[in-house]
Parts: structure tokens; sequence; C-alpha cells
């Protein structure tokens, strides 16, 4: 990742590249928080509206629900219920058992406990606020 202005939205669109990830969420500081308390992410920039995010050299945008009032995606979203059902969202080289440790600390739910899985990986699902599903896994 080259050097940019995380608030210029501009640099920020010219420096996404390979593959994105952007979360719409109900609360983009708690979402936020929630990522850097739990898995290190840095927050490069972060407001009401809006959080960029680094983790491993990877960009991940966080959009306020309000943000997208023009765009079709808002009408996807279930009424009730988690959002991300059927998403993993999976960070690799990311310690399970530290990540559920911490996450457990702060009151997140831990959908599954770590544990070794036979595809040669240390695993958990973790929810954030919104009920999306990160998985932090190592090789065993």
């Amino acid at each position: 990742m080259t050097d940019f202005d995380p608030t210029d939205a501009i640099q920020v669109g010219h420096a996404l590249e390979s593959f994105g990830v952007n979360l719409l969420v109900s609360d983009v500081k708690k979402t936020a928080n929630f990522l850097q308390h739990v898995f290190s992410f840095e927050i490069l920039t972060c407001n009401l509206d809006y959080s960029l995010l680094s983790h491993a050299g990877t960009l991940f945008q966080l959009h306020a629900d309000h943000t997208y009032s023009k765009n079709p995606l808002p009408s996807l979203l279930p009424e009730i219920g988690a959002r991300g059902g059927g998403v993993e969202l999976r960070l690799f080289d990311v310690h399970p058992d530290q990540a559920e440790q911490k996450a457990r600390e702060a009151g997140y739910e831990i959908l599954m406990e770590t544990a070794d899985k036979p595809h040669g990986l240390r695993e958990c699902f973790i929810l954030d606020p919104d009920g999306y599903c990160w998985c932090p896994s190592v090789r065993i």
C-alpha cells in the first residue's frame, strides 16, 4: 500500500486494489473499534459515516447505512437478524485463541469456539456488532 491521505476520497479510491471488503454497518465507530480491539486492525480514518481500516496490507471500508440512501444494496439487508448470514470474513495468520479471548472480554458473541479443524487450520467464529462472522485462523 502506498502513502495516501485516508481522508481524501479520490486518493482512497485510487489506493484500492486487488480485492476489497466494504461492509454496510449500523454503527461505523462501534464496528471499527471491534476490528481494532479484537483483530488489531489499524483505523486510518473514522467518523459517523465512514471508516477506512488496514489489516496485513489490505484496506477495509465500513459505510453507515444512511450513506447508501441512493444505492440499491440496502434493500437487500434483512430487517431482523444478522446481516452477514452465510458470509465468513477470514483473517489468515491471526491467532484465534487471542482473538477469542479479546472478544469474550469485550462481550462479543463467539459463534464457534477456537478449535483445530481437519483442513489444517486452528480457527474460531466471532460475530461483530452487526452479526458479520469473522474467522481468525492460523496453520496447525
